[in-house]
């Protein structure tokens, strides 16, 4: 099983540790790449580490910081990575079925644990629609 990567500044912490909780209860792996307190933190430093670790082990990634608007443009850009802001199951489902969204990210301080354990759920068991949507997807890499 490929792992799930985990990363958040400290305003995403608290909900990426109740993340964390539920994804290994539920039989995930998870690598946690930090931050590993709500201390001040910037999110381009752990943007970086989980990036790093979702094109290398091919799989998905979950990232957090206050609004998940900043961590989404950090982790976008880098080639490969395809990070979407969700703040609903919908968003969830058309940024894995029309966009191939590989890094599902969060905001730490405007949902609660239920709604984002929804999302997740979403986001990991949507698949990608391919068709007419890949030579789109293949642009992203291109830009």
């Amino acid at each position: 099983m490929k792992p799930i990567i985990l990363a958040s500044d400290h305003g995403g912490f608290d909900l990426k540790q109740e993340v964390k909780a539920f994804l290994e209860e539920n039989g995930f792996k998870v690598m946690d790449v930090g931050a590993n307190d709500a201390k001040p933190s910037e999110h381009p430093v752990f943007a970086k580490k989980g990036i790093d670790l979702v094109l290398h082990y091919d799989t998905f990634g979950i990232f957090l910081c206050g609004a998940g608007i900043g961590i989404s443009i950090a982790s976008n850009r880098r080639k490969g990575i395809r990070a979407a802001l969700c703040h609903n199951e919908i968003f969830a489902q058309l940024a894995r079925q029309h966009n191939n969204a590989n890094v599902l990210c969060l905001p730490g301080r405007f949902m609660p644990i239920d709604e984002a354990k929804k999302v997740i759920m979403v986001f990991l068991e949507t698949q990608f629609l391919g068709g007419h949507y890949k030579p789109r997807t293949d642009m992203y890499d291109r830009m």
